[in-house]
């Protein structure tokens, strides 16, 4: 029986990461390794820092993760791509030229007999006011043509420099630690659907940059998968379950 891999949050490209390129070879390394073994790859988003297509142009850069992805799509492997926050402009070239199947809404699938949830999870009970503002903006057709206008090399750099910007925040603040079950937000959004959907048997998300394996329920858990940037973490559905593990330079780490 071939494995189901989850991974999010590589923020591919960002310029607050040093060593970019060690990084996109330490992800490309991991599908390398999985190539055989898998089924179907979800990424849940932000897999780059900024991603923008313009008409005839794509982000330059890139090469061996696109190539790596490519390469698991002609061998049979799916591979479904969540658009995140940092990475929702995206309008057919990672279709047409690497295979994957795009999902701009929350998905519901099932998985060797369990159904899962799966999402990026911005926006997903977030109380931050300035963050759903933001949110609306980066989703507003209108500001995406507008965007579209400017100079290739001027929208690449605002957006570059919007990402770092938001980065360096996010490291000098400190990744906000799971608030807990009564106060998390994806957990307690998780709980509001689960009402609607009762037959959901895993919550996914990625965003927040944490590892989280909680239960909600007698049948229901919630797991927010980490990141490719501190973590190097993922999840794997095989025949022995569903677990969170971390990559280590040519093994797992359980």
């Amino acid at each position: 029986m071939k494995s189901i891999y989850f991974i999010s949050d590589a923020h591919l490209g960002s310029w607050a990461v040093s060593q970019r390129r060690m990084q996109e070879r330490r992800l490309v390394r991991f599908l390398d390794e999985i190539k055989e073994k898998a089924e179907a790859v979800y990424m849940l988003g932000d897999m780059f820092d900024f991603w923008y297509e313009f008409k005839y142009v794509v982000p330059k850069g890139y090469t061996r993760f696109l190539g790596k992805v490519s390469e698991l799509t002609d061998r049979g492997v799916e591979v479904h791509y969540f658009t995140g926050n940092h990475d929702i402009w995206s309008y057919g070239y990672l279709e047409r030229e690497c295979g994957v199947t795009i999902h701009r809404e929350p998905m519901m699938v099932e998985l060797m007999g369990q159904v899962f949830y799966l999402a990026h999870g911005d926006g997903m009970g977030d109380p931050s006011r300035s963050f759903r503002l933001l949110r609306g903006v980066f989703h507003s057709r209108t500001c995406q043509f507008l965007f579209s206008l400017l100079p290739t090399r001027w929208s690449m750099y605002l957006g570059l420099s919007w990402a770092r910007h938001s980065m360096q925040n996010h490291h000098q603040e400190g990744v906000a630690p799971y608030y807990g079950d009564d106060k998390e937000y994806l957990m307690l959004y998780s709980r509001e659907c689960l009402k609607k959907y009762p037959d959901v048997n895993v919550f996914m998300f990625g965003h927040r940059h944490i590892e989280v394996d909680r239960p909600i329920s007698e049948s229901c858990r919630l797991m927010i998968i980490g990141d490719w940037l501190e973590h190097f973490t993922y999840a794997v559905l095989d025949g022995t379950g569903l677990r969170l593990c971390n990559y280590v330079e040519g093994e797992t780490r359980v």
